[in-house]
């Protein structure tokens, strides 16, 4: 059993350089987005990112003095 395993296998081994020339033709379908593009959702990533560490301070400085009023010092 262990022996046609192995003999599987080396069958399905490809040659060292094959695989650089497999990912090089996976590379040349890939359809890249523009500069502009890019720009565009990274500019939507950093907006989001801003609103949500907007929401979650405020919610931190309100938890805080809630704290504070609760727990005198």
């Amino acid at each position: 059993m262990a022996a046609a395993a192995k003999q599987a296998k080396a069958k399905n081994k490809k040659p060292r350089g094959q695989f650089f020339r497999d990912l090089g033709g996976e590379l040349k379908k890939v359809t890249w987005p523009t500069f502009g593009k890019v720009c565009k959702q990274t500019g939507v990533v950093l907006v989001v990112t801003l609103f949500f560490l907007v929401i979650v301070t405020g919610i931190d400085a309100g938890l805080g003095a809630l704290y504070k009023l609760l727990i005198p010092a």
